[in-house]
This record gives C-alpha cells, sequence and structure tokens, in this order.
C-alpha cells in the first residue's frame, strides 16, 4: 500500500482533527482528578458537571435507562461520523484493503483493556450473539446438563431452551434472592444446582434487571472444582466495574461495548479460554480449521458490516481510561446509593436490588407495591419527566434505574421526589 494511503488509514484509527474544542476540556478535567482519592471525587458535583458537558442530552426528559445504549460523548460521536464519511469515501479500497488491520487493532486494545490475550478474544456483535455462540456450539449430547438463572438475559435462556429440543439437555433454572446475606448464598445456590451430568453454568456478571454483582470468581473456583465449565453475561460489567478475565477465571465471556464502554452501537466482544477454542463449533464459519488449532477467528465470522463501528472502539477506551476505571466506577456507585439510600425503607416502596454497595454500582430497580410496573414507569415519564424502563419478571417487579457519569444528583433529586409521592409518603 502507498506510503499516502497507509497514513490516511492509520488516521482513521487514531482518530480525526476537528476535536480540538474537547480535548482541553479533558486535559482539565485530568489535571483536577489527578491524585484526588475516588471515593472523595465521586460526591464532587462540580468536576462530575463538566464531564456532563462533554455529552448533548435530550432537555424534554431526564435519561435514567444508560443500561440499555450509553449515549457517546460528543468527542467520541463526531469522531465515529468521521469514521462513517472516510469509509465511504473510499468503498471497497477500505474495506479489501484496511479494514482487517483495522478489526486486529481494535481487537487487541479491548484484549489488553480485559487483560487476557489477543488469541482468545474476538469483536462480535453483542453479548447475545456472543453467549449464544456458545451454547449453540457446545458440543452438547443427550443427557448433558445446564445450570442458569431465572433472572439471567431472556435471550440466553431461548437459546438453551433449543439446545434442550435439539440435543436432549436438561435445563436446571435457579432464582437469584434479592438481598443475598453473602457470596456463600450464592455460591451454594448454584454449587446445589450442579450434577454430576452438568457441562456448563451460566451466571450474569452484573444481573441486568437489578444490577445486582455476582462473586463470579468464587462461582468459577466452585464449579472448576465440580469439572463445570462457566459463562458468564458481562454485557453490564465492562466499563462499569473494574477487573480483568484472568481473575475472574471463566472460561466464556461475552459482552456488550456499546453499554458501559460507550462505543458506538452494534459492538460486543467474545473470550474463550485458549484450550476451549477448539470445542465450539462456529455457528457461521469462514473457513476450516485443524480441530487442534488454537484460533478464536474460526468462530468470529462476521461477514460485511458496519466497520466504523469497530473504529470507534479506540476512542472509547481512550476517553474511559482518560476518566479512569476506579473514578466511573466509584461516581457510578456514588449515584445509585444516592436515590436509593433515600428510598429503600419507605412503606410502600419495593427495591430489587442489594442494599450492600459491594453488590451492586450503577443500576437498580424500584418498584412501588401498589402500582403496575409499567404504570410506574409511565408516571415517571408522563408526570416527572423521568425514562426509565418497568420490569416486570424473575421475581423482579419494578423500574431499572442507570444513572450514568452524566447525571446530576438534581435530577435523582426529581427522582427521589416521584417515588416518594407514588408511595404516598
Amino acid at each position: 500500500m502507498e506510503k499516502r494511503v497507509f497514513l490516511k488509514n492509520m488516521a482513521l484509527l487514531s482518530g480525526f482533527a476537528g476535536v480540538g474544542r474537547y480535548s482541553s476540556k479533558i486535559q482539565d478535567l485530568l489535571d483536577y482528578a489527578k491524585g484526588k482519592n475516588p471515593k472523595e471525587l465521586a460526591s464532587d458535583e462540580v468536576y462530575w458537571a463538566q464531564y456532563r458537558k462533554l455529552y448533548r442530552l435530550k432537555s424534554e426528559y431526564i435519561n435514567l435507562e444508560s443500561g440499555y445504549y450509553n449515549i457517546l460523548p460528543e468527542e467520541i460521536l463526531e469522531q465515529y461520523i468521521q469514521h462513517i464519511r472516510e469509509v465511504n469515501l473510499q468503498g471497497a479500497y477500505y474495506m479489501r484493503t484496511a479494514q482487517m488491520a483495522h478489526r486486529e487493532k481494535a481487537t487487541s486494545q479491548v484484549a489488553e483493556l480485559m487483560g487476557c490475550s489477543v488469541k482468545e478474544l474476538t469483536l462480535t456483535r453483542n453479548t447475545t450473539e456472543s453467549l449464544d455462540m456458545i451454547i449453540g456450539g457446545y458440543p452438547w449430547k443427550s443427557g448433558d446438563e445446564a445450570v442458569m438463572a431465572q433472572q439471567d438475559y431472556p435471550a440466553m435462556l431461548d437459546m438453551f431452551n433449543m439446545v434442550a429440543k435439539r440435543f436432549g439437555v436438561k435445563n436446571t433454572v435457579v432464582s437469584l434472592p434479592i438481598d443475598p446475606v453473602s457470596d456463600d448464598e450464592l455460591v451454594a445456590l448454584y454449587a446445589n444446582a450442579i450434577t454430576p451430568k452438568t457441562k456448563l453454568l451460566l451466571i450474569s456478571h452484573v444481573v441486568n434487571i437489578s444490577g445486582q454483582v455476582l462473586p463470579v470468581k468464587k462461582i468459577c473456583q466452585m464449579a472448576h472444582e465440580k469439572g463445570v465449565e462457566v459463562m458468564v453475561d458481562g454485557a453490564h460489567a465492562v466499563a462499569q466495574l473494574t477487573y480483568t478475565l484472568p481473575e475472574l477465571g471463566c472460561d466464556y465471556y461475552g459482552a456488550s461495548l456499546h453499554k458501559w464502554l460507550a462505543v458506538p452501537l452494534g459492538v460486543g466482544m467474545l473470550y474463550v479460554k485458549k484450550e476451549k477454542i477448539a470445542k465450539i463449533w462456529p455457528l457461521i464459519a469462514e473457513a476450516e480449521f485443524p480441530e487442534e488449532e488454537f484460533d478464536i477467528k474460526r468462530l468470529s465470522h462476521l461477514g460485511t458490516h458496519p466497520v466504523h463501528a469497530h473504529l470507534a472502539i479506540t476512542s472509547s477506551i481512550a476517553f474511559y481510561k482518560k476518566m479512569g476505571p476506579e473514578n466511573k466506577l466509584a461516581r457510578l456507585r456514588y449515584l445509585q446509593n444516592y436515590w436509593t439510600s433515600r428510598v429503600r425503607n419507605i412503606a410502600g416502596v419495593l427495591m430489587n436490588t442489594p442494599k450492600d454497595p459491594e453488590r451492586t454500582c450503577a443500576i437498580a430497580n424500584v418498584g412501588i407495591k401498589t402500582i403496575p410496573a409499567k404504570d410506574v414507569a409511565a408516571k415517571l415519564l408522563n408526570q416527572y419527566g423521568i425514562y426509565t424502563v418497568a420490569i416486570d419478571n424473575s421475581n423482579v417487579h419494578g423500574c431499572r434505574i442507570t444513572p450514568n457519569v452524566f447525571t446530576s444528583t438534581s435530577e435523582l433529586d426529581v427522582l427521589v421526589k416521584a417515588i416518594k409521592e407514588m408511595a404516598g409518603a
């Protein structure tokens, strides 16, 4: 490739000029936060109000549903739009000459973030695709068993139901306590569901409907002692919690990068432990690989896809690192505790999230005993200008409340007022 074309394509990956007006703001924030304790910084409303200015937000309502999709900061959004324009300009030339190199670069950056080998991680479109690929490609035999929770994401439960019909697999479904007394209670719940026929255990790193954070490492250790593999749904964990995949010790891990990492829609990741890759059958095959070959690319044939979303990964990871993973974690936990602590003990209020801060992060779920969840969501939007989502299944009946780093405590004060009035407090 000619040098000038190569340099131009590298610019796609690195970001474009023209977003300098954000750089000075972020540098000021970096300078201010340097050396400060994350827990002290978490309650600094002046500091986080400056981060809020890096986003373009709707004025018509308060967005407390960041769990579905994280709004991109303007800096990332503008770079993403530039990527779209440049890929469109180059057309097939870009797709045939630079696409794969850029995808490999983006993949290596995600692998570095997750603390694993780039040979164990591939990009997908979302968590569902990642984990369904494992469930559907697992070498099941009639009589095998799988264990999962009622509160796991429905798409994965549906896939387990399909393999049960197709291969004769028995699915054992447990139900998670809303407010467990200890990690041991949760470990025992899964341990008691395992039999000598159990092959695979699904757990959520962060339960999507309640925000409960599970002790993944301890559950993995228990399962492995019983000869059972563990697949983790990390849709809400990447860039919300701080961890590395080797620390967790799981065998398979799927996540959506368009959630807390704030990558554009349509980008996920799949991690498969090195020695497990060869046993999973590809659902969409790109090429025939020797059975013993260690190469996760055998599982990751995406075909033609929106490559500009992959190009934005670099910007999203850079933004996250500049903010500081520990600073972000502390702020999200602070925001959740800010409002839940004010309504948890009110008569008529249902809290569907653990009260121990270490068992939660940004997400929490609240209901009103006398009002159906869908009506609570409607009232929040129509009467108080708050957008949430109603959850009314799997032993959780309420609204999922998911603030983000751009959320202010004054906005959460509106939520607290609404909950109190609906509960008649």
